[in-house]
């Protein structure tokens, strides 16, 4: 019960759950698209990433000086239904300024994903 209630508390707050809803779409966030996508400082960014991280929804990987996230690839069965459920709950609509954001982000072609690129 204790893990579920962990999962629930990740959820709680919007800033995750757009963290999701651009991880869901796009599959691979680096803590400085979020940063610039979300317009927080690169601090907060990291936390939010933690929180979703230690709530085992999402895992990390390095790459250089960069950490890349990722929506877990293998959840419990209760994680499973939640991330399921909150895919469902963002849809497009709910999202849109977000992926407008996101868009402008990738057109800038900053540092971080031209070497993601480039591997």
């Amino acid at each position: 019960m204790r893990h579920l209630s962990q999962v629930f508390k990740a959820l709680s707050e919007g800033t995750r759950l757009e963290i999701l809803a651009l991880l869901f779409r796009h599959g691979e966030l680096c803590v400085c698209d979020a940063e610039a996508v979300l317009g927080v400082t690169q601090s907060k960014a990291s936390r939010h990433l933690r929180y979703l991280h230690a709530a085992g929804l999402v895992e990390d990987r390095r790459e250089g000086l960069w950490v890349h996230y990722r929506v877990t690839q293998r959840p419990t069965a209760e994680q499973r239904i939640v991330l399921d459920a909150v895919r469902v709950l963002l849809t497009d609509e709910r999202v849109a300024a977000l992926e407008a954001r996101y868009a402008r982000r990738v057109a800038e072609k900053p540092v971080c994903q031209i070497s993601r690129r480039a591997s």
